[in-house]
């Protein structure tokens, strides 16, 4: 039953992963648009892409963290 909690609990971590992976795919390309219609100049353009891949590594990392307190929890019940 645990080990079933545990497959659970690791699906829904890669969801959330996914999820915050396809929100950076959508902001960076937002960033593209931008920069070709001249809103952004391109220093802003890698200034941004690196904010949000600082942004999306620390939430994967939370997510990771949130999910090794969880598998610990559940296996020591």
């Amino acid at each position: 039953r645990r080990k079933d909690l545990i497959k659970v609990l690791k699906n829904m971590v890669e969801k959330s992963k996914i999820s915050i992976r396809n929100i950076r795919r959508e902001a960076n390309e937002e960033l593209k648009k931008k920069l070709k219609d001249k809103n952004i100049s391109e220093d802003d353009n890698k200034n941004f892409e690196k904010n949000i891949q600082k942004l999306t590594d620390s939430n994967i990392e939370n997510i990771e963290k949130i999910l090794s307190e969880k598998e610990k929890e559940i296996s020591q019940i």
